[in-house]
């Protein structure tokens, strides 16, 4: 007796609108209630906002790269996920490899930008350290929150996408936030 469960994937090709709803409202409503917890966690940020508001101006800079890096892993895991080719260690060891290389490029290029244009080292400093740090991580956030919707048996091309986004968006915020909190003031 084969006791594997089915996926159920959200293709509009083939499924009605109310099958597509069913499966990409929940994640739609979890992005909806964590998103609005990213605007309460970024007001426990205040201080070093009202300290130097240039700070804010690199936010959704900081916000943007880790979510387009994890977009990309999210788009080829999903993919190879359906076609039964991906495989999660190999996925996550690469996924990290990329991520450290890519957020040394950005960190360096981030950095240098923001210092020439404001000419503020401490801020140059902590958009380098935060750019490092969230795109190093978005890759394995997407990569973990892809086998966990895999594993509970639901279609991680479209759960993955709103739920690590605001996963990312949130973790970019707190690690933005308490980077520049400790080096600017």
């Amino acid at each position: 007796m084969n006791n594997k469960r089915v996926i159920l994937y959200a293709d509009d090709d083939y499924e009605s609108i109310k099958t597509l709803f069913k499966l990409r409202a929940p994640a739609l409503i979890i992005g909806l209630i964590l998103g609005i917890g990213i605007s309460f966690i970024t007001s426990n940020f205040e201080e070093v906002l009202a300290h130097n508001v240039q700070v804010a101006f690199f936010l959704p800079f900081i916000v943007y790269i880790a979510d387009a890096i994890g977009t990309q892993t999210e788009a080829i895991y999903s993919r190879d996920l359906r076609t039964g080719k991906a495989k999660f260690s190999n996925y996550f060891r690469k996924e990290l490899m990329l991520g450290l290389i890519f957020g040394f490029i950005f960190c360096v290029f981030s950095g240098g930008i923001s210092f020439l244009w404001l000419g503020d080292k401490l801020l140059a400093l902590s958009v380098s350290v935060a750019s490092f740090l969230t795109i190093t991580i978005a890759p394995l956030v997407v990569l973990l929150v892809a086998y966990t919707f895999q594993s509970a048996h639901k279609d991680p091309a479209a759960g993955t996408g709103p739920v690590a986004t605001v996963i990312q968006d949130m973790l970019s915020v707190v690690i933005y936030g308490i980077v520049t909190s400790i080096i600017i003031l």
